[in-house]
Formats: structure tokens, sequence, C-alpha cells
């Protein structure tokens, strides 16, 4: 950690004169802590608010060491020595698979260590365990277990192991999986990189101080691990650099400057960063726990006795003393973690109070609602509410609404077909592209697109070509009747077909895809809703969680829309099949494009027809524009609305469209007969142009004076008028019994029930440890 050994100098009052810190000042400064009953009741109040963190999974900020170094690097080595006693961790490899956190309790009285495991997703502590055969046993176990549970090769659940001792310190620390380069055999490849992902994630938190061991055989410009720290924490404002097995090291250094520099380590940590130099007992033997103690406290001594005697000159001890030795280490730790929990505990207390009125808001919640599964008509109303609060929103997304942000919940033309599933309009090569179609539009807009769309895929039919044999059986059989209007009626019967067949599938796809921009207005009110309730505090029944609820509406809503569009679809059917009716006159009404006329527009000079291959002999004409005949509705005027794309100066109306067809068609028309009525071409290309003519006719009777009313106030005009109608029968007028079913599935009390308790429990804990931090806020 930068510049801790200035730190604690600062930190412990001491004279100005004096010129060294030894490791003495700072063991008798944590004696004072150890006798303080105050610094101990904060140290507990700590480690029963992670025990509960732990077993809740709430995502508190308690400072916390997180040991973390490469696979053999010393870190079990380092925690038994901490704990004062050996239980055969390293044989367990526990870290190599979950984390382990360790709550060291100094506790006078335990002359033989009492450890405890806290229960799975429990914050209750097991009954003590005092052998250390069944300790690293149960790690395993447990290690197993998880594993197994969750079918992976490493898990971040952390065990949690509560150590009560004489000789332990008061700390807590996480020992987290050694970092390593290979899986072992028999692991998966991807190991390796689950551990760092592992260990990355326990060591991001700010309020987590990194303890960080590197072997001194390992040079820092070759350390594999130091950069996966500095990703961590850069500067190393919150990293406490060990240098693990010291004493084979000690073996290089024959003079004081070699010893120094080595120490200083400034060359590759910065001039700031101070590590600690640690050395521990090799020899794994069974011995009792004093013997290991006294081992280790040998190892120091023997450790300092080598650099000021065996090293020419000795070392700098005024600036290194105080890093080297694991009891050095040790005590620094604890000031450390409890200078940190007193800085702490401010923000924690004004945190847990946060949460436990947060905790409380979600009980009461759970509460009405296991209330509300008696109560029927508290339901009735308040789900109502909610519907109703849904169709008004509805009803202004139709009638032209910016929030939600079109940006992310509008579509494009092209959104559109791909979700709706229907991409191109049937009979149609051409591309349609309507006015605004790569806006994201939503409600009322993208309904008004589609219309817009639909007239620019109808104007874009072309009428069919007709075969020789088709035509001559229709067009001979109404000859046989008399009455001179045979080619007329031919070519009536012809149009009438041709609209049938063409512009038929072209009104369903337009009923789908206005249904399709309705559907989606349901997901775009309940997010307005939401909003709503979140900016305003507006509350239309709170019906979050009722899950059968939201997809019983959600499903009436999307009935409703589909009946409309059914509806609809057989309403322009109808209307197609009046217009396209042999009784319609719509085919013989020459006012509608022309204008009243006492003059007929065809004369027919012989009743003989000949269908030979005339049509390909040009026709005799005084007109260059005569042989642009079959290209009648080639030149038709596709409708356009204004756009934003495209300046108003270009746009042709839709109401302004049918006025200027009028003279290009009759041009055509007269194409067929010169100034005297005779007969200029083939009776086949008189036929196919009076049909295009009658085609155009019937199409558009259909699209400017039927199907756009129709469409517009059979959709629209029922989402704002009967919707609420529509769902208040289908949802609310039934027997209690059926109504019921939407709120209280099967085991749905149960499940209230038990997230009630768990609820309980955990108001409870944080109650708890919010009573507790509050006395030791009071005490500072």
């Amino acid at each position: 950690m930068a510049t801790s050994s200035t730190y604690l100098k600062t930190s412990i009052t001491h004279s100005p004169d004096d010129t060294t810190f030894s490791s003495s000042l700072i063991t008798t400064h944590n004696q004072s802590i150890d006798s303080s009953s105050f610094s101990k009741s904060r140290f507990e109040a700590y480690n029963r608010l992670q025990s509960a963190a732990v077993a809740f999974g709430e995502k508190l900020p308690i400072p916390e060491i997180v040991a973390l170094g490469g696979q053999s690097d010393g870190k079990s080595s380092l925690l038994e020595a901490l704990l004062g006693f050996q239980f055969n961790v390293r044989e367990v490899e526990m870290g190599t698979c979950r984390p382990l956190i360790l709550q060291m309790v100094h506790d006078p009285t335990a002359l033989d260590p009492r450890c405890r495991f806290q229960e799975e997703d429990s914050e209750e502590y097991g009954s003590p365990i005092v052998s250390s055969s069944v300790i690293a046993d149960t790690i395993k176990s447990r290690t197993d277990a998880m594993l197994k549970k969750c079918k992976t090769a490493v898990c971040s659940k952390p065990i949690v192991m509560r150590a009560e001792y004489a000789h332990c310190p008061n700390l807590t620390i996480i020992d987290t999986p050694g970092f390593v380069l290979k899986a072992k055999k028999g692991e998966p490849e991807s190991t390796p990189e689950e551990i760092l992902s592992m260990v990355i994630s326990l060591a991001s938190p700010p309020n987590r101080i990194l303890l960080f061991l590197q072997q001194s055989s390992v040079e820092w410009c070759s350390s594999l691990w130091l950069d996966a720290i500095r990703d961590i924490d850069p500067s190393f404002r919150r990293t406490l650099i060990v240098v693990s097995k010291f004493d084979n090291r000690l073996k290089e250094f024959t003079e004081r400057w070699e010893v120094d520099r080595y120490l200083s380590a400034s060359g590759y940590l910065g001039e700031n960063i101070q590590p600690f130099f640690v050395a521990l007992p090799k020899e794994r033997t069974a011995i009792s726990n004093d013997e290991f103690r006294k081992q280790i406290s040998q190892v120091d001594s023997d450790v300092k006795r080598h650099l000021k005697e065996d090293v020419k000159g000795g070392y700098d001890e005024e600036k290194y003393k105080s890093h080297i030795g694991f009891g050095c280490l040790k005590d620094y730790l604890e000031y450390e973690l409890h200078r940190r929990y007193k800085e702490a505990t401010p923000a924690i207390l004004a945190l847990l109070e946060q949460r436990c009125s947060e905790v409380t808001a979600q009980l009461n919640i759970l509460d009405s609602k296991l209330q509300a599964t008696c109560d029927v008509a508290h339901l009735r109303r308040t789900s109502m509410l909610f519907a109703s609060s849904i169709c008004n929103h509805v009803g202004a997304l139709i009638d032209g609404a910016a929030d939600p942000d079109p940006e992310q919940w509008g579509k494009t033309t092209e959104e559109e077909k791909s979700e709706s599933g229907m991409g191109s309009w049937p009979g149609v090569i051409s591309d349609i592209k309507p006015p605004n179609s790569t806006i994201r539009l939503y409600g009322g807009a993208a309904f008004e697109r589609v219309m817009h769309e639909f007239r620019h895929a109808a104007y874009s039919v072309k009428y069919p070509t007709v075969s020789r044999e088709k035509m001559s059986n229709i067009t001979l059989a109404h000859a046989g009747r008399g009455g001179g209007r045979g080619i007329e009626e031919a070519a009536a019967e012809l149009a009438r077909a041709a609209a049938k067949s063409w512009l038929a599938p072209l009104l369903d796809i337009a009923c789908e895809r206005l249904a399709f921009v309705l559907r989606n207005l349901f997901d775009l009110a309940m997010e307005k809703n939401q909003h709503l309730q979140f900016d305003y505090g507006k509350k239309t029944g709170d019906m979050d969680g009722y899950v059968g609820f939201h997809a019983a509406l959600r499903r009436s809503y999307n009935c409703f829309i589909r009946d409309l569009a059914t509806q609809r679809k057989q309403l322009v059917r109808q209307q197609l099949d009046a217009v396209t009716s042999p009784y319609s006159q719509v085919c013989y009404e020459t006012d509608l494009l022309y204008g009243p006329g006492p003059k007929s527009t065809f004369s027919y000079q012989t009743p003989c027809l000949d269908f030979s291959d005339q049509e390909n002999i040009p026709p005799i004409t005084n007109n260059k524009d005569q042989g642009k005949l079959l290209k009648a509705e080639g030149f038709m005027t596709v409708p356009e609305t204004p756009s934003p794309e495209q300046p108003k100066e270009h746009v042709n109306f839709i109401d302004g469209g049918a006025r200027k067809r009028h003279p290009r068609i009759l041009g055509e028309r007269n194409m067929l007969v010169d100034q005297n009525g005779s007969q200029l071409g083939s009776t086949y290309n008189e036929i196919c142009s009076l049909a295009a003519q009658h085609f155009a006719r019937i199409r558009e009777v259909l699209v400017e004076r039927s199907v756009t009313t129709a469409l517009n106030s059979g959709f629209l005009t029922p989402c704002r008028e009967r919707l609420m109608v529509a769902l208040g029968l289908d949802l609310f007028a039934v027997k209690d019994e059926k109504f019921m079913d939407m709120f209280v599935a099967p085991g749905a009390i149960d499940i209230l029930q038990s997230e009630r308790e768990s609820l309980l429990k955990r108001q409870k804990m944080l109650h708890a440890c919010l009573t507790e931090f509050k006395s030791v806020a009071t005490s500072l």
C-alpha cells in the first residue's frame, strides 16, 4: 500500500526526535487497540454485518482484505500463520476453486482454536470444530458440493469460517483462488481465465484492501501477475505488496547497497510503494500450535539477524525494519483494518438505514399482495384502474406522442416489415418506399405511414397481361348477347377479375400491417405507464409482480386487435366485391375520370371480332404519342404526402392525384379512335386498353373512397372508444373464481409466504446491525 510506513508513523504519536520506527512501537500500539473493548465491539459488528451480507447477498462497502497471488506464492501459509495454527489448508487447496472468508477473532479465553462455518445461504454458524483435519475436510466437502451444484470448475460464492483463538488477531481476510497459467489435469482448459475473472471481480470493489503476494525469487520486471493487479488498482493506492519466501533470497546479498536496492523496489513499484518482506517455516511436520508459533517468531529473528550480521554494512534499519518479518505485517494489517473500520462506520450506518427502509417498503408491498389474495374487491378495483390507464395511453399514442423515446421504441418501415413477417406487397415488383420510411415512428404516425405505403403499393400494380384465349372466351360470349356493348362489357369483366385477383392480397397485407402497428402499442403503453408512476408518483394500482394478470391483459389486448384485423379484412373485401360487382356502374361512370359528356367514348364499325395476331402491327396514327397506348398504367401518378425527407414543392397530394391523372387517361382512350371514329388498332388492343382504364377506375374508387375511410375508422375508432369495454368484458365480467386465477396461481401464495419470511429475516438482520452500528457511531 502506498507510503505505508510513513502513514503509520504519522498515525501513531511519537517524538519528532525519534530516528527509528521499530515494530515494537506498532506492537505496543496494537496491544492497546486489542485491550479496547470499543475497538473489539466495532470489529464484532463488522464481522456480523459481513456474515449477514454473504448470507443474504447484500452489497455493502465493508472494509475487507483480499489476499491475491499466484498458486504456490505462499498465501495459504500466510493465512495459517495469521491464524496461529495449522490445519493442512495447502493439502485441500482451498484457494483453487472457491474463496474463503476467514474471520479471525482474538478471544483470550480460547486457549485452543474454535472454528465454525457459516451455513450456506444463512447467517447462522454451525457447531465449533477443533480438529484441524475436520476443518480441512469441511472446506473440501463444501467446495466439491458447490462446484457440483454450479456445474463449474470454480465458484465465486465464498465459504465463511470464523476462528476464535487466543493467539490470532482481530482480522478478516478473503482468500482467493491462486492465479495459474495452465489448468491441471482433469480441469477444463478455461479454468485459468475463470480464476482470473473471479479474482478481478472480488478485488474490484473500492472498499477492499488488496494483499498481493509474490515469491522473492521472482523479479519485479518479470512478474506474471503484477500487471493484473495494476489493471485493478493502477496506482496501488489500496494495494499492500508482500514479498513471500524472503529467506530464499537472503543468501544472494553480501553488500548493503544490494540489500537496500532490493528492499526499495522503487525502480518498478514507484517511490511511495514499500513492500513487506516475509518468511515463514517450511517444515510441514505435525507439531503443536505453540511450536508452530515459536517457529514463526524464530524465522523472523533469523531473517533480521542475517541482514544485520551477515551482510557487510547491514541494511537501512530506519527505513526498512518496520517492513521486514511476519510480525510487522500482522500488526500493520490489524491496525489498517481497524482504521478503515472506524472511517467507514458513518457511511455504513447511513447505508444500513437506507437498506432498512427499502426492505421495510418491500415487506409492506408483499404484505399488501398477500392481503390482496383474499380481497377480490381490492384486486378488481386496482386491476381495472391499471387496465384503464393502459387504454388511455394507447389512445394517446394513436393521437400522437413522442414519449417514450421514438428513437428507442419506434420502427422504420423496413423494421416493421421484418418484424411483422410481411416483407413485400404481393404483385408489386418495384421497391415501395413511402414518405418517412427511414424515420422511427410508432402509434398514429406509423399507422398513417402504412396507409400511404398501401396507396403507393396499390397504384404500383399494373393491369396484368391477358391471354388471347381468355379474352376470346369472354368477349365472344358477350358479343353474342347483342346490344353493341360486347367489347366494353368484356373489358369491364376482365378489369373486375384483375381487381379481385390483384387488389385483394394488398388489402389483406394492409390490415395485417396496421394490426402489427397497433399491437406494438401495448408495450409502449406499459412503458409510458411505468414512467408516469416513477416521475410523478401516480398510482393506478400496484400490479407489479402479478405475472398472470399482465399476461391475461396482453392476451386480451392482442385478441382485440386480431379481431379488428379480421373484421376489417371482411369489410374491405366486401367493398372490393361491391366495386367489382357486375351490377356496379363504376366501369361505366365516365364522369368519374372524364367528366360528363354527350358523346360516346368508343365507336365500333363492325360486329366482327378479329382476334388474329394484329397487335404486333403498328397502328396507323398521326400522333406521335399513340405508341404509348399500352402504357396507361405506367403513367399513373403515385400519391405522396408531405415528408421531412423531401421539399414541399415536389410533393403530389392524394387529393389532387386523381384529377391530375384524368387528362392523361382520357388522351390514351381517345387514341383508340380517330376523329371520324374509325378503328385504328386491333380488337385485342382496344379491349386491353379499355380493361386497363376500367381497372384504374375500380382501383381509384376502392383506394380513395372506400378502403381509406374503412381502415381508419375500423381500426382507430374502436381502439379509442371500445378497447376498455372489450378488455373489461374479457377480464372482469367473470365470476370471482375465474378472476382470481390471474392472481393466485397454484403455489403462488406459498411462494409469497416464503419470500416474506426471507424478507423478514433480512429485515431483522439489518435492524440488528443498524442498532449495533448506532451504538458504535455514538462512541466515535
